[in-house]
């Protein structure tokens, strides 16, 4: 059977839908701008990038390694990760700067989630005139926006407001915002799952985009079903492997559509206690679920090359809210007040190591997915932390930060990596930059470049 080339950029299509297909052997490597770098250097597959954020900091006693290098064990919050040691790396000793006061009072959690991918020092209000900075996410995203479909996505797990008095005079865009677009255009995050499927497979008009979604909701249908012909006519074209690979794919994306639908039944179902009360949302309730579901959007997204740039904070800054389902009930920023009770710092780390558990599954589903005969982690670059470090504390230097990934051959994990006192944390990113291929002379606070 002869075998024909088809188009990185083609796409499955039925009414109001578009469903993009993963990097498969019969696609020709383009040597754009952007990965000709990359490609020169024998490494076919673009290189994507996420930032995930967690609050509040965390109890740094049980996060930080004693030794470094790469004889060291994993402290208690970071023992989930143990399968994916060496494509991690520890990094101690980075400062977020303009997350501290600097003359304008209190505020640390406005200030730690929005100066975390920016470097700056927000302006301290709670009015229309919010002020911080581009966030390194958008400084890779605008300069690779030719390459994919959505330059960028912003994901979220707990909703935020966009106006108010969220932290001492600091407006609620700062801690409910990790990407910003510019100084003063934070990029909201979707935190509805069913939307974000929506983003990133549907096509057409609104009302096409709408009809498709009410046909699947009233026959049962899944989004495989309106691309079935183009399915049949690609799979003919393609050797065993990529037929494979395609099936692969496909069951996942049939997987995540049951996923989404079984939460949203669940919440549409509840018994309501007043008949005029408005309809329930599709949201899940369960932080686990949420947050495992946002991560299969990732790297569906990521396996698509729908687009190389992804930002999800597990929660807000100064969030309070409590984990049940892991027995904590109490609030997450109350516990990380924790005044040196040990109760409370045992609950600290339970909330810790949940969101660690949460990360494993992310590398694990990125480890399981091949492109080109590496798995879509090496191919990745991936920053894990927050902008406190710990938050009985509320002191931003020493912080919590785990970079992941291979970034196509250019990054060797398994190490702790200490840095001296007062290193920039920009100065991270301005590494990234390099390995993605948009390098930058300096971003928000930076000194320099990190010698990983």
């Amino acid at each position: 059977m002869t075998v024909r080339k088809i188009s990185r950029r083609t796409m499955l299509r039925g009414v109001g839908t578009a469903l993009a297909l993963p990097l498969l052997e019969a696609m020709p490597i383009s040597l754009t701008p952007a990965v000709s770098a990359a490609a020169a250097a024998g490494k076919k597959s673009p290189l994507r990038t996420a930032f995930l954020y967690v609050p509040n900091g965390v109890n740094m006693a049980d996060w930080m390694p004693t030794a470094e290098g790469t004889k060291f064990e994993l402290p208690a919050i970071l023992k989930p990760l143990e399968a994916f040691r060496s494509k991690i790396n520890i990094l101690t000793g980075l400062t977020l700067d303009k997350a501290r006061a600097n003359g304008d009072g209190p505020g640390d959690h406005a200030r730690a989630m929005s100066a975390f991918l920016t470097g700056r020092q927000p302006r301290k209000t709670h009015g229309a005139d919010i002020r911080v900075g581009q966030s390194a996410d958008q400084h890779i995203a605008t300069r690779l926006s030719e390459e994919t479909q959505f330059s960028s996505l912003e994901l979220g797990v707990e909703r935020g407001q966009q106006a108010g008095n969220c932290d001492s005079g600091y407006s609620c865009a700062y801690s409910s915002n990790l990407s910003w677009r510019a100084e003063s255009t934070p990029n909201a995050k979707e935190t509805d799952p069913r939307q974000v499927f929506e983003r990133l497979f549907g096509t057409g008009t609104a009302q096409e985009r709408a009809s498709s979604r009410a046909k699947r909701d009233r026959t049962n249908q899944s989004i495989l079903d309106f691309v079935r012909e183009d399915v049949s006519t690609l799979k003919r074209e393609l050797g065993a492997g990529d037929q494979r690979k395609l099936d692969e794919y496909f069951s996942a994306v049939r997987e995540l559509e049951n996923r989404i639908e079984r939460m949203r039944k669940e919440v549409t179902t509840r018994p309501t206690i007043k008949p005029t009360m408005a309809a329930p949302t599709t949201m899940p309730t369960d932080a686990k679920d949420h947050i495992r579901i946002m991560i299969d959007l990732m790297v569906l997204a990521f396996q698509t090359d729908l687009t190389r740039v992804i930002t999800l904070p597990f929660a807000n800054d100064g969030s309070n809210r409590p984990y049940p389902q892991i027995g904590v009930r109490e609030g997450h920023h109350d516990l990380s007040h924790h005044g040196k009770d040990e109760s409370k710092k045992q609950k600290l780390k339970q909330i810790n190591t949940f969101h660690t558990e949460q990360l494993a599954y992310m590398l694990s589903k990125l480890s399981s997915v091949q492109e080109n005969g590496k798995s879509l982690l090496d191919q990745s670059l991936i920053v894990y932390g927050s902008g406190i470090g710990a938050g009985d504390r509320h002191n931003h230097d020493d912080l919590p930060v785990l970079l992941m990934g291979g970034a196509g051959g250019q990054v060797i994990g398994g190490r702790h990596l200490v840095f001296p006192k007062e290193t920039p944390l920009m100065n991270l990113y301005m590494t990234m930059f390099d390995y993605m291929g948009t390098p930058a002379k300096v971003f928000g606070d930076s000194t320099g470049k990190l010698k990983l």
